[in-house]
């Protein structure tokens, strides 16, 4: 076995803003922090740089990179990766969003350095625009044959890169997210108004206007829901909810650190979304034992057991995604034979350390394989 002891690491992603592929790489960061020496590469401050830098991870601005298509600010970030590399001497580089893993994977090869990436969902997946994929499928192609390992986080998104030729089944591995435990543990079965829950940025893919209007049909039942995330498109599910009539039964908190514990005091999750990867918020709600109701979309029924551990509905039905909330709203011994499934599905499958063993797995390969 390859001796990865202090060996010299890169991470490198577009934005900082709290997300999925941010909280993943935080994790990733807490728990190698002592095994090597650890850099961030990041086109912005935000959620990210400042947790990097609490738990002495050092932090390098990449300004040029962004998320938008700007060839000339692309150009640049290729540059800056490039001069970040030469400065560090990175033994590898381990790359995350869509954007960074083109930069940085010509970047990378370019300076001769090896390097993973790990795609936290494809631009090009089903229920994005044609327009968006006939940009994304030629450029991870392109971006795949620069070299280095793939990682998919769900085996939806692997099928999908074999099925638009992206990348071989021998560049790509499957590593599903995975979470440390936590103490926190809820109670679905509980009395009195039922709690729903939805962890989500208020931005595309998410669709909280349906979550709404599901809700809006509930009137005769015995619910309130709350919101964490933040996002652009908040004033708008406010509003939305104001004209539906159930303003005072929504809350609105904002991005939060205190998710887990704010799970354990729900009785339902649910995440409404036009398309996704494989989301951690899922992941945090069996974790805590809480069923979930959520699209069937991307790698959400390889977390989701429809039936067991919760319900999938097809991505934007209206009276599917309406139909299931009532049914676990009105079945507190369903809510709770649910959550303990889910709990146990998380237990089984989506810890932190399987992840872990995985990805320290792809590393030893990227480091005995020669940079052409």
């Amino acid at each position: 076995m390859l001796d990865l002891k202090m060996k010299r690491l890169l991470y490198i992603i577009t934005r900082a803003e709290p997300g999925g592929a941010q909280v993943h790489l935080l994790e990733l960061l807490r728990s190698f922090r002592d095994r090597f020496e650890l850099h961030v590469g990041v086109g912005e401050e935000g959620f990210l740089t400042e947790e990097a830098r609490r738990i002495g991870v050092r932090v390098h601005m990449l300004p040029s990179l962004v998320h938008s298509l700007d060839p000339r600010r692309d150009w640049a970030a290729v540059g800056e990766a490039r001069r970040l590399i030469r400065s560090l001497q990175p033994h590898l580089i381990h790359l995350h969003s869509s954007k960074a893993g083109m930069v940085g994977r010509l970047a990378a090869r370019l300076e001769g350095a090896p390097a993973v990436f790990t795609a936290h969902g494809w631009a090009f997946t089903n229920g994005v625009s044609w327009q968006r994929k006939a940009v994304a499928i030629p450029s991870e192609a392109l971006a795949a044959r620069l070299g280095g390992e793939i990682i998919t986080v769900s085996r939806y998104d692997y099928s999908l890169a074999l099925r638009y030729r992206v990348a071989s089944p021998q560049k790509m591995v499957v590593i599903h997210n995975g979470l440390p435990d936590a103490p926190y543990q809820a109670s679905p079965a509980s009395d009195g108004v039922v709690r729903i829950v939805m962890v989500a940025r208020f931005a595309a893919p998410k669709d909280h206007g349906l979550l709404l209007q599901a809700l809006a049909g509930l009137g005769g039942l015995r619910w309130e829901v709350e919101l964490i995330g933040d996002g652009p498109l908040q004033p708008f599910a406010e509003e939305q909810a104001a004209r539906l009539g159930i303003g005072d039964r929504v809350r609105f908190v904002g991005a939060r650190n205190d998710v887990a514990e704010r799970l354990a005091r729900a009785h339902i999750f649910v995440l409404a979304s036009n398309y996704e990867g494989f989301p951690l918020s899922i992941l945090e709600a069996m974790r805590a034992g809480l069923p979930v109701v959520a699209s069937n979309v991307g790698g959400v029924a390889e977390a989701v057991t429809d039936g067991e551990t919760g319900f999938l509905v097809p991505r934007g039905d209206l009276q599917a995604l309406r139909g299931r909330l009532a049914q676990l709203i009105e079945n507190p011994q369903l809510r709770a034979q649910m959550g303990v499934a889910g709990r146990a599905r998380y237990k089984a499958h989506f810890t932190l350390e399987q992840m872990l063993e995985k990805t320290l797995a792809v590393y030893e390969k990227a480091l005995k394989t020669k940079v052409c």
